[in-house]
Order: structure tokens, then C-alpha cells, then sequence
């Protein structure tokens, strides 16, 4: 497990600051992601993962345009959604953009699809929250069906029907790698193993390891449906600096802004420092001294037994500059370390 072991990164492009606490344009942001996922390739992490958002705080809208963009300024990283909001999206649209992106990288495209825990797509795109879970399993169901690359037909309630479709452009080599992104919910375990594709658990609070049903389902329901066991990830929140005292401290009032404004929404209250110290020593947040970042990661890793682990790096308007400073620090030494300590 340790040698095929993935580690990789993803941001949402939140919205950052300058250093003197302006806010920088998205048109900025959406730059310096670009940046920082150069970074990443040159410090050869595996996998760069960018999100789909369609509100002020986060930059990135389109995120196969941005992934092209770094496709042309990078070699080796693989490049992907962290996720594609399939629910409010056309599965055609996105096979065939994420088939370019394969094209233009030279076969280093991936997709993480979910039905978002944001829903301003729905209202935006013309889509009801009523059928919320009608939307993924029939739009999932039709884009499995194009990953065959064969002709298609296939109808459903949503749409029109295809009849004998043939969808362009292929992929040059293979199967185009796509995963689905789970948020707690045992049914999309389920539809993962049905489909017989990649999972990959975003754990952004809690003891990482309450995911384990999750993984022993998934195991399950792939030897029920006959399928071959698939790779399994966890995307959560981080941030690395040389000590864990300097990290906490950097990371923490842009957390506690990106968490309240979400919160807020969500009808949660404050986050105070303790549960930000609870989740730092206990939980999901894998923020600290780069010792300290891959001991946790480790834990994880083995508790799970996972194939990739994503750290998503940015936080509310925590700064470009130590964004860079940080994944410095993860591709540098907590990766090796990480490794040591599998392999020990």
C-alpha cells in the first residue's frame, strides 16, 4: 500500500489577501492557484485537485479552464476537480471537457464528481433542490455510461434520450479516471462500489477514523456487486508551517472567517478556539509543524487504508504567500516523512 500511496493538494481558489489585509481580485486569486499548482509539480506531488464554486468567496467557477491553463505550465501532476457538481452540470459537457483537458496534459486529467455541499449552482444553472438526489444518480448514471467510450444509448427522466451517440473527443489512452466525492452519506458509499469507481472521502471535521463503516462498506458492496477493489482517498483541510505553535497561530484567524461565514449560513454557531484546538490535536485538521502534519496524515493513511490523501491548503483570505510557504513545506519534507513513517 505504501508504494502506491498518493499525495496531493486542492483548493477551492477561496478569495486571499494581501499581506496589508486588502482583498485581492478573483481575477488574482485565480493566478496564483495557477502558481501554486506549478509549485506542486515541481515538487512532485501526485495530484492537484481544484473546486467548483459559483459564489464570492471562492474564485474558481470553471475549473477544467484553470486545470488547462496548468496542464500547459507543468509535466508530470495530475489534474482534477475537487468536485465537479455533476447534479447541476450536463455529464456530456463534462466528459468532453475533462476528455480536452486528458488531451491537452497528455492523459494526467481526472474527475472527482458530487452533488456539492453548495447548492448556488442549482438556482444559477435553472435546477430544482427538489430533486436534488434524482439529478446525481440519473446524471452519474449516464456519464459511467460514456466512460465506456462506445456508443451510446441511454435514457432517463431528466432529458432526452441518445440513441447510438457516439461522444467526441475520446480519450487518447485508456479510461478517463473519475471518482466520487462522499461527504458522510452510505448510499453514495454504495453508488461508488455499484459503479465500480474510485472513493474518495472528504473528511473536513471529526476523528478521521469515525469514516471506517464507510470503508468497510465500501469494501462490502464492491464484493456484492462482483467489482474489483478500488482506490481509496481523503481530501481534508491543512496547513504546514515549521512549528506547530507558528502554524496554528498563522492558520486560525483566516479558518475562524472561511468557517463562520459557512457556518452562518448553516445556522452554526462561532467557532471558538477550543473546537479549532480540538479539531488541530483530534480531529480533521491536519494543521502543525511538518512532523506533526505527517504523523496525522500516517494515522489516517493506515486507518483507512487509503491510496491518496488531499490536503485542501487554502483557507478563507489566509495569503498567497504562505499558501506557497506551505505547500513548500507539505511537498519538501511531510511527504518524505510520511513515507518513513509507512514504510517503518
Amino acid at each position: 500500500m505504501t508504494t502506491q500511496l498518493e499525495f496531493g493538494l486542492d483548493t477551492f481558489g477561496d478569495v486571499t489577501r494581501k499581506e496589508d489585509g486588502a482583498q485581492l481580485p478573483h481575477a488574482q486569486v485565480i493566478r496564483d492557484v495557477v502558481e501554486e499548482a506549478v509549485l506542486a509539480d515541481e515538487l512532485g506531488i501526485d495530484f492537484i485537485g481544484l473546486g467548483e464554486h459559483h459564489r464570492g468567496d471562492f474564485a474558481i467557477s470553471s475549473p477544467e479552464v484553470a486545470l488547462a491553463a496548468i496542464a500547459a505550465r507543468t509535466q508530470h501532476i495530475r489534474l482534477g476537480s475537487a468536485v465537479t457538481v455533476l447534479s447541476s452540470d450536463d455529464p456530456i459537457r463534462v466528459f468532453q471537457r475533462f476528455a480536452t483537458l486528458d488531451a491537452v496534459s497528455n492523459g494526467r486529467a481526472e474527475v472527482i464528481l458530487g452533488r456539492g455541499s453548495f447548492t448556488e449552482s442549482f438556482p444559477l444553472f435553472g435546477f430544482d433542490l427538489k430533486d436534488y438526489d434524482e439529478l446525481f444518480e440519473e446524471k452519474l448514471d449516464l456519464f459511467v455510461t460514456l466512460l465506456a467510450q462506445e456508443p451510446v444509448t441511454w435514457e432517463g427522466k431528466l432529458r432526452p434520450p441518445l440513441r447510438n451517440q457516439l461522444v467526441y473527443p475520446p480519450v487518447e489512452h485508456g479510461r478517463l479516471k473519475a471518482w466520487i466525492g462522499v461527504g458522510g452519506s452510505p448510499e453514495s458509499v454504495v453508488r461508488a462500489a455499484h459503479y465500480e469507481l474510485p472513493l474518495m472521502l472528504a473528511i473536513i471535521g471529526g476523528d478521521p477514523q469515525r469514516f471506517a463503516p464507510y470503508v468497510e462498506l465500501y469494501h462490502r458492496a464492491l464484493k456484492q456487486f462482483g467489482r474489483e477493489a478500488g482506490p481509496i482517498g481523503v481530501h481534508s483541510p491543512g496547513y504546514v508551517a515549521e512549528t506547530d505553535a507558528q502554524a496554528r497561530e498563522e492558520l486560525w484567524p483566516d479558518y475562524k472567517i472561511m468557517r463562520d461565514r459557512i457556518g452562518k449560513e448553516r445556522g452554526w454557531p462561532p467557532m471558538g478556539r477550543d473546537e479549532f484546538v480540538q479539531e488541530a490535536d483530534h480531529g480533521s485538521l491536519y494543521v502543525g509543524s511538518p512532523e506533526t502534519v505527517a504523523r496525522k496524515i500516517a494515522t489516517t493513511v493506515k486507518a483507512l487504508g487509503l491510496s491518496r490523501f488531499q490536503l485542501k491548503y487554502s483557507a478563507g483570505p489566509l495569503p498567497h504567500a504562505k499558501l506557497m510557504r506551505s505547500i513548500e513545506l507539505y511537498g519538501r519534507k511531510v511527504v518524505p516523512l510520511v513515507k518513513e513513517l509507512l514504510a517503518g
